[in-house]
């Protein structure tokens, strides 16, 4: 999967989510998702390469590191806490939607009480 495909692809996932909204606080060329302020995805370019970070269990992240060798450390982040991913071998589009949910998931289970009130209520 090309990069450009999987930095859209990745953006369209995560504002398909309940109450994410899409910024630029970096410049045009970081594309910063954040549920209720909280970031779960940013989009970026190092040496002419697009990636996405995701934030991951650091356990599942030294599992995925291992096994991709297109994902790496976060780049800009905290390197146990967030990976990011490259155009490489076996990155599809199945791989791409499930570490964006599972980032969303992880960031909300750290909301506040009225936030998660706020999205179980839109879930229903």
């Amino acid at each position: 999967m090309k990069a450009e495909h999987i930095q859209k692809l990745a953006i369209k996932i995560a504002l398909e989510q309940a109450e994410t909204e899409l910024s630029h606080p970096f410049g045009p060329e970081c594309n910063v998702i954040k549920v209720f302020d909280k970031v779960f995805l940013l989009t970026g370019e190092v040496n002419r390469q697009k990636f996405i970070n995701v934030k991951i269990e650091p356990d599942y992240a030294e599992e995925l590191k291992e096994l991709y060798p297109s994902i790496t450390s976060g780049y800009h982040m905290n390197k146990k806490h967030w990976i990011s991913i490259f155009e490489g071998q076996n990155i599809d589009q199945e791989l791409i939607e499930d570490l964006v949910k599972a980032s969303y998931a992880l960031v909300i289970t750290k909301l506040n009480k009225a936030q998660k009130m706020r999205l179980k209520l839109l879930s229903e």
